[in-house]
This record gives structure tokens, C-alpha cells and sequence, in this order.
């Protein structure tokens, strides 16, 4: 089973190896088979080869059981036709990847966490209010006028039940509860035929519970009692927000794992930005990345039918938890001394 290992920029790298340094110790541990290919994006690859994204290292991605993508530095990009490509826009779309997975869960010890939270926000990726993704061809954005900006929302029938769906069928597999998010009281119409798909799918699912929240009473809900809330179905611009306040509740941006995927396809990659401001000082924290690896392997066990896989995401999730509530074993940003290569050592000396 091949990975392909994408380091990103800004701190991409840092928590890249982190993250690398604990799979590598479960993968000979456990003798995973598991075998790495590395590869450049973002601002190196646009130094080598003039684009941040090259077509043929795209092209090669399907030869791959799935990628370990870092963040990337997109305000330092250049314009497309400077090569400047959205490296995870281009993936997204490209590839499919319309699933975007982001649980948050207060653990143990972390007194920043809200009790009681415990939930994955299922976010649709390849449509919405992100502009890009809109149009067939040309950006989703105009501006017929000095004065004038219009944005394009895509909302399709496929692209709603299909998330619905997938929301449903990780609900089965946790406390059988589906929260679809909207703003169908003003959004008639693009968030009416989404919710329509959602209650469709949910006729599906007789044994998961369905109730709909308007976007902006859902972040007071959140913070009042994120205990209430096991799934969170939500379209691509309201699952981005809520998934980093449901992360920042759970203790910490960076304490959030993510993943996105096709049917046949999965990413892991961390659910905070490149943080430039800190690369190259051993200050990150690479919790979010290691859990986004774990749920790769928990993907991928799935989808290959490898229980080993599974049980070692279980394992590096354990040795996760035992980190965190331990303060001397924590990183800087969580009241702890270690930077970002002592934690991935100590967690990666745990798995072992």
C-alpha cells in the first residue's frame, strides 16, 4: 500500500515529518506494509518548476492508496496564469473530493476544551459559496462594474444527497444523530434544495435521528452545549466556519484532524493554514496532522478491508490523548515546553 507525501509549505514540513515520524513508527511496529513517496508543492515546486501544482504530479495521484498533504501558503501564491494554482481547490475538483470530514472532541486534561464535545462536521467541498468552484469555466466571481462584485453560488441535487449520505452513514457508525445546517429562511432557494435532498437521503436511515439548524443560531449552540450535536451536515462555506469554532471549543485549532474524499480517493491534511509566521522555529503543533494521518488509515481500512489499519488508527489516537493530558508532554501553544519534533517523538515512542 503506497502514500504520497505532499509537505506543504510554511510549517507544511515540520508538521509533515511529525506526522511522518509517527506513522513510520507504527508502520514498522505493527509491519503495516505501508510505503512513502515524497513529492513537491506549493512555493518549492513553484521554484523548481514554475507552478505550484504540476500537471504531471497531479496525473500521478490515482497510483497512490492516498495522500498526506500539507498546509499550503496560498496568499504567497502568484495568479494562476503565473502558476499560482490552489493546490487543494485543483485536488478538490479534480479529484472528486467532495467529502470533508472534521471531528472535534475535548480531550482529556485540555481544560481550554467545552465539556461534552464530542461531534464531526461532514463538509460538502466541491461546490457552495467558494467561487472557484461554480463555474464549468471562468471563476465564479464578476465584476461588470467598478462598483459591481457579484459571487455565483452552485448548489446541485448530486452534490447534496451525495454529502447527505455520507453524513448519514458515519452517523450510524456513532450516536445515529444528523444536524443539517442552513439559511433556507433567506436562501430559498439553493438552501431549500439542499435541505429537500438531505430529508430525502435521511427516508434512507429510519434509525438516525434528523433535525435542521439555521447557520447563525447554530454557533451559539455550540458554544452553549456542543454536547447536543453528533453529526453536522453542513454546505462548503458554513462547514468551514463552524469547524474551526467547533475545533477552537474542543481546546485548539490545531488539536482538529481532517480529511477529504472521493469514493475511491482519501486526503489527509490538517485542519489549520501554512502559519508562516512560525516555520522553521520547531513551534507547531503537529496534533491536528497525526490525527488527520489516523484518519487516513481508518479510511483506508475501510475501503481495503484491513482491520490493522483500523486498530492502528485507534492506537495513535490513544497515544494522542495520553499526550495532551499530560501538560509536561504538550507543545507550546497548549501551556507545555515541547516543541513540534519532541511531541511527534514522544507520541511516536508511544505507539511503538
Amino acid at each position: 500500500m503506497k502514500l504520497l507525501v505532499l509537505p506543504g509549505d510554511g510549517i507544511g514540513p515540520e508538521i509533515v515529518a511529525a506526522g511522518m515520524n509517527v506513522l513510520n513508527a507504527i508502520n514498522d511496529a505493527r509491519e503495516l506494509g505501508l510505503k512513502f513517496e515524497y513529492d513537491d508543492v506549493g512555493l518549492d515546486s513553484l521554484e523548481k518548476h514554475g507552478t505550484t501544482l504540476r500537471p504531471e504530479l497531479f496525473d500521478k495521484i490515482s497510483g497512490f492508496d492516498g495522500v498526506i498533504l500539507g498546509p499550503q501558503d496560498n496568499l504567497s501564491y502568484p495568479p494562476p496564469e503565473e502558476g499560482g494554482v490552489n493546490i487543494s481547490a485543483r485536488f478538490r475538483i479534480g479529484l472528486d473530493l467532495f467529502a470533508n470530514a472534521r471531528p472535534a472532541r475535548t480531550r482529556p486534561g485540555v481544560a481550554q476544551g467545552k465539556e461534552g464535545l464530542d461531534l464531526v462536521i461532514m463538509r460538502e467541498l466541491t461546490e457552495g459559496f467558494y467561487a472557484d468552484r461554480s463555474m464549468f469555466m471562468g471563476p465564479g466571481e464578476l465584476m461588470p462594474t467598478p462598483d459591481l462584485a457579484i459571487s455565483i453560488r452552485k448548489v446541485t441535487t448530486k452534490g447534496c444527497a451525495r454529502i447527505a449520505r455520507a453524513a448519514f452513514e458515519l452517523a450510524m457508525k456513532r450516536r445515529k444523530k444528523v444536524t443539517a445546517v442552513h439559511k433556507a429562511n433567506v436562501l430559498k432557494v439553493t438552501d431549500g434544495l439542499y435541505l429537500e435532498q438531505v430529508r430525502e437521503v435521511a427516508k434512507e436511515f429510519p434509525e438516525v435521528e434528523l433535525d435542521d439548524v439555521l447557520i447563525d443560531a447554530m454557533t451559539a449552540y455550540l458554544v452553549r452545549d456542543p454536547s447536543r450535536f453528533d453529526v453536522v451536515l453542513a454546505t462548503n462555506m458554513y462547514g468551514d466556519i463552524l469547524s474551526d469554532l467547533a475545533s477552537e471549543l474542543s481546546g485548539s485549532l490545531g488539536l482538529a484532524g481532517s480529511t477529504m474524499a472521493s469514493d475511491s480517493q482519501c486526503f489527509a491534511q490538517a485542519q489549520h493554514g501554512s502559519a508562516p509566521d512560525i516555520a522553521g522555529q520547531d513551534k507547531a503543533n503537529p496534533t491536528s496532522l497525526i490525527l488527520s494521518i489516523a484518519m487516513l488509515l481508518d479510511w483506508l481500512s475501510e475501503k481495503r478491508g484491513r482491520d490493522d489499519l483500523h486498530e492502528a488508527a485507534k492506537a495513535i489516537n490513544g497515544a494522542i490523548d495520553e499526550a495532551l493530558a499530560d501538560p509536561s508532554t504538550r507543545t507550546v501553544d497548549l501551556g507545555g515546553k515541547m516543541g513540534t519534533k519532541a511531541f511527534a517523538g514522544h507520541v511516536a515512542g508511544m505507539v511503538k
